[in-house]
């Protein structure tokens, strides 16, 4: 009688894990079918940031939402622009480096090693749209419109994201890396050779 009851009763929860479990794989399959249109995902964070905007702009509130989410977004700029591996910390020996992966190069002598990122570009755009949309949910809410001033909370905004651009330049002149693809550059050398090669 009681397992009868406890069969009854792990019914529906088993069917809502496995509802669960198809809606997650679902989600999964579209995340990887958008994943290679980068400039498509970027204009659609652009236009949801518009519309956010445009939102707080209307309402004339919710500035602590804006701030937070002004936050987080220069947050996650700031791991985007920094390489998973520190090239300031030393590592102790050889073999903490290979369990590690590769780093950043510190002298002019040492070996290239590509940049990798702390954050990569495809969790940067999904975080930011996912922080964007529930701002914008957040924006129909009058428990999330705290009353502040907010022209402190953009001057503060303003002196902390030049404070840690400025600090991100410096980490980035310093160790000379740029986290920016700037295209593939062409070596005068191997141009060189493949004109001779043709003249022959």
């Amino acid at each position: 009688m009681n397992d009868i009851s406890g069969d009854a009763n792990e019914g529906p929860a088993s069917n809502l894990l496995a509802q669960k479990a198809v809606l997650e794989q679902r989600w999964q399959r579209l995340l990887d079918q958008v994943t290679p249109f980068v400039q498509y995902r970027w204009i659609g964070f652009a236009v949801l940031m518009l519309l956010f905007i445009t939102r707080i702009l209307y309402a004339q509130g919710w500035y602590i939402v804006t701030y937070a989410l002004g936050i987080y977004l220069l947050n996650l700029f700031l791991a985007f622009l920094t390489p998973k591996f520190d090239p300031s910390i030393d590592l102790d020996t050889q073999e903490t480096e290979m369990e590690e992966g590769p780093s950043l190069p510190t002298k002019a002598d040492e070996e290239f090693k590509p940049f990798i990122r702390r954050l990569p570009e495809f969790k940067f755009w999904y975080s930011a749209t996912k922080a964007t949309a529930i701002s914008l949910f957040c924006s129909f809410f009058s428990i999330f419109d705290i009353p502040v001033f907010w022209p402190i909370l953009l001057i503060y905004f303003c002196i902390l994201f030049a404070i840690t651009m400025r600090r991100q330049i410096k980490h980035m002149i310093k160790y000379r890396y740029i986290p920016f693809d700037l295209g593939k550059k062409n070596y005068h050398g191997a141009s060189n050779i493949a004109s001779s090669s043709r003249s022959k």
